[in-house]
């Protein structure tokens, strides 16, 4: 099935794997599910990771020069060197799994998720992940006035199997205040 097909069927309740239906709309702060990464954020990534396409972007919120936009459907692309991703919140599944299986054919893929340990696409994927990093605190995504009503974590897909991923907590104020003085 392609990617515009496992869409449809999670937005419409006739997925075909687990996890695929629409998200309760009480887990966003806004109308839109689609949240732009913090800049610094994406900027401490980047220096660790030198992110060579943005998977999952809009023009506006793009943060590689090469990016995939909802037109391109990054879900259909391949994915090849270190990839950027922050999915749509109500589709962060397929993103995900498609971040472990590309990584599984060379890819480095660093993804930004709620972190919702509690879901079926998690055991399935992110467990299988290099590196899990828990962000204590909540982010202010783009320019919401509020914090997200959920956790995020980063997660990291490096290429080979994995069995059990590193674990780590970052704690989001030491980091602002090493980084802003504040």
């Amino acid at each position: 099935m392609t990617a515009k097909g496992r869409r449809q069927g999670a937005r419409d309740g006739r997925a075909d794997r687990p996890e695929r239906g629409a998200m309760n709309n009480v887990h966003f702060s806004s109308k839109s599910d689609e949240y732009s990464t913090p800049q610094w954020l994406y900027d401490l990534l980047d220096a660790e990771f030198r992110f060579t396409v943005d998977v999952c972007a809009t023009a506006g919120n793009a943060k590689c020069e090469v990016y995939f936009s909802p037109e391109v459907d990054g879900l259909e692309q391949e994915w090849q060197g270190a990839a950027y991703c922050n999915p749509p919140y109500s589709e962060w599944g397929l993103w995900v799994e498609k971040a472990y299986l590309s990584s599984l054919l060379g890819a480095t893929v660093c993804c930004l998720i709620a972190a919702r340990t509690d879901t079926t696409y998690w055991h399935l994927y992110c467990t299988r992940a290099y590196e899990i990093r828990f962000l204590k605190g909540r982010l202010k995504f783009g320019t919401e006035k509020n914090s997200a009503p959920f956790p995020s974590a980063i997660v990291v897909f490096k290429p080979g199997n994995h069995v059990r991923p590193i674990t780590s907590y970052v704690d989001l104020t030491e980091v602002q205040r090493s980084l802003f003085g504040c």
